[in-house]
């Protein structure tokens, strides 16, 4: 009974280490950055599209509206005529903030330079949170907040688990089945096959 115990034990043992083993190179990465895309890939797209001119060429030009968003204190302080705020350093973080919301979530969508992308979309939703709460002044009810009965607080509650999501894609990479995996691969040009997830960044 004893022998049998041990060899059940040692079977159990040997299953669910290959299972971890297969499951550790590619299910975690590519499962966050599936739960990205389902959740927030669109979100994020529908929100960067409103920040350009309409049109295949309008995307090359940032519109009013990014920096009624962005750069809102400024706006005002111009008298609502966008052509009056100041070049510096308005313009620069207008345009590099439209622009990254577009670019970040892509690449961690396809799993090129996910961990730079991903930890590239943390600073972004800080900016952003910080933005609503203190220029669009997003009140307490819909800002929400830790440690209370509510989970469905647009700032606090979701955007704390849109982080911890892009923080394991920062920390553990995007796993084997992404462009960084098969960069990774390209580039020692060897059968061997990486320890754990995709290292390229």
């Amino acid at each position: 009974m004893h022998s049998l115990f041990e060899g059940a034990v040692s079977l159990h043992r040997r299953i669910f280490n290959a299972v971890e083993n297969f499951a550790d190179n590619w299910l975690p990465g590519l499962a966050a950055r599936f739960a990205f895309l389902a959740v927030l890939y669109l979100y994020f797209l529908n929100s960067a599209r409103t920040k350009v001119e309409e049109g295949f060429l309008g995307f090359f030009n940032v519109s009013d509206a990014a920096y009624f968003q962005i750069a809102l204190p400024a706006v005002e302080a111009a008298g609502f005529d966008v052509s009056q705020v100041s070049f510096f350093p308005w313009t620069p973080i207008v345009w590099a903030g439209t622009y990254a919301e577009f670019l970040l979530p892509l690449l961690i969508v396809i799993g090129l330079f996910t961990r730079l992308a991903a930890l590239g979309m943390i600073g972004f939703i800080i900016v952003q949170s910080i933005v609503d709460i203190t220029v669009h002044q997003v009140g307490a009810e819909t800002a929400g907040a830790w440690f209370d009965r509510f989970s469905d607080g647009l700032i606090w509650d979701q955007r704390t688990l849109w982080a911890f999501l892009l923080g394991y894609l920062v920390l553990k990479g995007a796993g084997a089945v992404s462009m960084d995996w098969a960069l990774w691969r390209w580039w020692h040009s060897s059968p061997e096959t990486p320890p754990h997830a995709a290292t390229v960044t």
